[in-house]
């Protein structure tokens, strides 16, 4: 039996440098072979620094590669799909960044080349893996909060995720993550996604997610802000919100039982809070150097028969849904190439 999976990326941007591309040749029986960008000489710099022996600048190359056995997507959402279906003609199983894709269609594409070639599909949903949300899953399955019986996430963030765009100011250049033809939509996919994610992993798929969105106080045309509704599988209900333009910050999630209440940031460090007729309890986890490495590692394990990856194409894709059911009516509907006519997304011309 295999004891090493031998990883190529395409893609060796930002992302790879310290949260998850060290993951692949830091993680137990991992290495990291191959890297590729459209910039070669950016991949060869990578390449240098990380210790990789090959870099390409094809994508075509490195999924034929003979020496990579799986393959790290890690590009920007708009092209998941295209390295995704390459790995899967290639034979190789594949590690997806998140969002998994722009929409629901193109990750069902996704999945059933995979589930047709009898691959493995994984997705860097690294959330799942880290030992504060880990932690928060078995204290909500021991039933520590009794009955869970109310969901509330707030996340709020200035200027459309910190950009600080103050009203008179000369508006930046957006980035690929508030490109729908990059990114899918707004920020609620590279962020939202995140949060919309560790809520399927402590709960299963949410029922009757219903939402609205609307872009009312930034330029471009994406939205930016967010409310929906939903409830989980046992019928507790939630409310989700995300503002992108708001003077002050804010990132909450409290699960509320008949006997407590939990509570923890999103995208921050700081101790999970859990509360009980017993008192206070601050449980603190601190992420590993590399927050995706728990999460590839998990991959790893799948791949080499002795362990499960909990992110997956299947579970990836449950998120991906819920997010095309708030956005639908923005965009006009999200089963088609939405990104190439603007012109005719309802939430654009109502704003």
């Amino acid at each position: 039996m295999r004891n090493v999976i031998r990883w190529g990326i395409i893609g060796c941007g930002d992302v790879c440098e310290v949260k998850t591309g060290p993951a692949f040749y830091k993680a137990t029986g991992s290495r990291l072979v191959a890297v590729m960008r459209r910039n070669g000489s950016l991949a060869a710099d990578f390449a240098r620094r990380h210790g990789v022996p090959r870099w390409y600048d094809d994508a075509k190359a490195l999924v034929n590669d003979p020496e990579v056995d799986a393959v790290y997507v890690a590009t920007p959402p708009g092209v998941h799909l295209e390295g995704a279906l390459l790995a899967a003609a290639a034979g190789k199983p594949a590690y997806v960044d998140k969002p998994m894709a722009r929409s629901a269609a193109e990750c069902d594409a996704m999945n059933q080349a995979f589930a047709k070639a009898k691959l493995k599909l994984f997705v860097a949903y690294y959330r799942r893996a880290l030992p504060r949300f880990v932690r928060t899953k078995e204290l909500i399955e021991q039933g520590a909060i009794g009955p869970i019986t109310g969901i509330v996430y707030r996340f709020a963030a200035t200027g459309h995720g910190g950009t600080g765009i103050a009203p008179g100011a000369k508006t930046p250049p957006l980035t690929w993550r508030m490109q729908p033809e990059h990114s899918g939509g707004g920020l609620l996919l590279d962020l939202g996604a995140h949060a919309l994610d560790v809520l399927d992993f402590y709960f299963g798929g949410l029922e009757t997610a219903h939402g609205h969105a609307a872009r009312i106080a930034t330029p471009g045309d994406i939205e930016d802000t967010v409310a929906m509704t939903f409830r989980t599988h046992a019928g507790a209900p939630g409310v989700f919100t995300m503002n992108f333009a708001s003077l002050l910050k804010d990132d909450l999630m409290e699960i509320t039982g008949a006997a407590g209440r939990i509570s923890h940031s999103v995208f921050g460090t700081e101790p999970v809070r859990l509360e009980t007729a017993r008192g206070v309890e601050l449980i603190d986890l601190p992420n590993p150097p590399h927050v995706g490495q728990p999460l590839v590692q998990s991959a790893i394990d799948e791949l080499l028969g002795r362990g499960k990856c909990p992110s997956t194409g299947e579970t990836a894709r449950r998120t991906a849904a819920v997010i095309d059911q708030v956005l639908n009516d923005y965009y006009g509907g999200r089963s088609d190439a939405f990104w190439t006519r603007p012109q005719t997304w309802p939430g654009r011309r109502a704003s």
